[in-house]
C-alpha cells in the first residue's frame, strides 16, 4: 500500500469497531486460549504498552517495524515482537510507555510518532504480563538505533501483513512449551506468533 493511501485512511482507522477478541483469537496459541477474563483477573498481570510503528519506505510503500529481541535467559529470548516494555512509576500513561520504551529500544523520538489510536490488550501467560498495543506512524522513515535489548530491526510491508497467504503454523519448542503448533505469521522468512502475532490480527483486521 501506498504509504498516502495510508495516512488518507486514518480517520477511517481511528473510528472503525476494533476486532478485539475475536481478531486476536485468529492468531492464539491454545495455551492463551486457557485464560478467561476472571483468571487474567486473579493473575494480577504487570502492565506493559508496544508500538505498532508505520512509516514509508524508500519507494514510498507503507512498512512496519518489528524487532527480534536479543537472546538472554529468559521467557521471550531471540522472539519477534514490537519495540515496547513494562509499565515505570514515572509514565503517565500506557501510551508514555509504549513510546518512551520505542524511543529506548529502536531511538524513535516520541515527538516523531502520530499515535493513532490504542488496541486491545494482549494477556501474555508465560511472563504474566498484560500488554497494550498503540497504533501510529512516522512521515518519515526513522533512523533507527538499537539498544542492547533488542538483536535486530525488522521492516515488514502493509501488504505482506495484509496477504493471507503469509498466515501458517509452526511446531515450536520453547521454555514453557514442548512440540506445539501454533499459529503464526510467515513474513520473508520471520515466524511471528503468540501475543505479536495476536495483535498484528487485529491491526490486519483494522487495516484491511
Amino acid at each position: 500500500m501506498n504509504f498516502k493511501d495510508f495516512t488518507q485512511k486514518i480517520d477511517f482507522i481511528k473510528n472503525k469497531k476494533l476486532g478485539g477478541l475475536n481478531a486476536q483469537f485468529k492468531m492464539a496459541p491454545k495455551l492463551r486460549l486457557k485464560y478467561n477474563q476472571d483468571k487474567i483477573t486473579a493473575n494480577n498481570p504487570r502492565k506493559a504498552a508496544v508500538l505498532a510503528l508505520f512509516y514509508p519506505n524508500k519507494t514510498n510503500e507503507t512498512c512496519f517495524l518489528l524487532t527480534k529481541r536479543a537472546s538472554y535467559k529468559g521467557t521471550h529470548s531471540a522472539q519477534i515482537s514490537f519495540p515496547g516494555g513494562k509499565t515505570e512509576e514515572s509514565d503517565t500513561d500506557l501510551q508514555e510507555t509504549a513510546l518512551r520504551e520505542t524511543l529506548e529500544e529502536v531511538g524513535v523520538q516520541p515527538l516523531s510518532v502520530n499515535v493513532i489510536r490504542q488496541l486491545t490488550s494482549v494477556y501474555i501467560p508465560p511472563s504474566n504480563f498484560l500488554a497494550t498495543p498503540f497504533l501510529g506512524f512516522a512521515a518519515e522513515k526513522p533512523a533507527f538505533i538499537l539498544n542492547y535489548e533488542v538483536e535486530k530491526e525488522i521492516e515488514i510491508l502493509l501488504s505482506d501483513l495484509l496477504d493471507d497467504k503469509n498466515i501458517s503454523s509452526v511446531i515450536l519448542d520453547t521454555s514453557y512449551m514442548k512440540k506445539t503448533e501454533v499459529p503464526c505469521f510467515k513474513i520473508n522468512n520471520n515466524i511471528v506468533w503468540g501475543a505479536t502475532g495476536m495483535m498484528l490480527s487485529e491491526i490486519k483486521e483494522l487495516l484491511k
